[in-house]
């Protein structure tokens, strides 16, 4: 018996949502992971878990539990982290998830650049513009944009990001330019994402106004949408650090400039069984440090 190890298997089954994802993430069977939390509940002489064929639903004896244990854990891996040195470097693998576009204008330069500062440590990166499960999946961080979900994971704060409308030369000089956000109506524009129906927000004057905007092409990566507005295919929304390059060079122009909302915001979150990890914490920090040098605004 090692109450440790059932904790441990216990809150990853909770992180998880089942005892398949979590025999996964722990390199066990199935069979092992669901035999050590029945041998749990019986030494401790409750129901921790109501298990039914489509899902695990936490009692309330085992949410107390589930939160005492992360608590505990955590402790202990900071105690051993401590005994191993690890308080002033960290060591390790960090298991990243990152927006696309993004980690192509940033992390590109500055993972080399974290990865010889902390010489014991790992980077496993994973570049997708889709909200992955971090529990789920294994996830130890991700950088998201924009405003988070309310969940139990722990966000921190990065940096600003701001975003421009903007549209070629060329296309202004066909089209004509949109000098409020209602005239992007008679306009073809080049949206962000999927869906039938896409609004775009606007502050200015008055209250803030959002307009529902439509174009021949939709996609769900800001460099592609870029190029097709530096192409002449209509008015796009991005962040700056994805067209910046091409407003500087007047590839692109900035439209309806007294009506860009405020900045979205760029946030490292985790789970909280990796707020004690010294890995995950000398990445935000150092991403929060070099960041920081651009005014905190990208």
């Amino acid at each position: 018996m090692n109450p440790f190890e059932d904790m441990r298997i216990f809150c990853q089954v909770m992180d998880s949502g089942s005892f398949t994802a979590a025999a996964d993430q722990l390199g066990l069977s199935k069979q092992f992971v669901s035999r050590r939390l029945m041998q749990l509940e019986e030494r401790l002489g409750v129901r921790l878990l109501n298990r039914s064929t489509r899902r695990l639903d936490v009692t309330p004896l085992g949410q107390s539990y589930y939160e005492s244990a992360l608590r505990l854990l955590g402790e202990v891996e900071q105690v051993e982290q401590g005994i191993a040195g690890q308080t002033t470097e960290p060591r390790g693998t960090i298991r990243l998830s990152a927006p696309l576009s993004f980690a192509l204008a940033h992390l590109g330069c500055l993972l080399p650049v974290f990865l010889q500062r902390y010489r014991d440590v790992s980077v496993e990166v994973d570049l997708s513009d889709r909200p992955v499960d971090l529990l789920g999946e294994g996830y130890d961080l991700a950088l998201r944009i924009g405003v988070l979900e309310d969940s139990t994971l722990i966000a921190r704060r990065i940096a600003s990001i701001k975003r421009v409308y903007c549209a070629s030369p060329d296309y202004l000089a066909e089209r004509g330019t949109p000098n409020k956000p209602e005239d992007l109506l008679n306009h073809d524009c080049l949206p962000y994402g999927h869906g039938r129906q896409v609004q775009w927000r606007f502050d200015g004057p008055g209250k803030p106004l959002t307009v529902n905007v439509t174009g021949r092409m939709r996609v769900n990566n800001g460099d592609v949408l870029r190029d097709a507005a530096v192409a002449g295919m209509g008015v796009t929304y991005l962040p700056t650090f994805i067209v910046g390059a091409a407003l500087k060079e007047g590839r692109l122009v900035p439209v309806l400039e007294d009506f860009s909302p405020e900045p979205l915001t760029l946030s490292a979150v985790y789970p909280q069984h990796r707020q004690g990890s010294r890995p995950v914490q000398a990445f935000i920090e150092f991403l929060r440090e070099r960041l920081d040098q651009t005014q905190g605004v990208l």
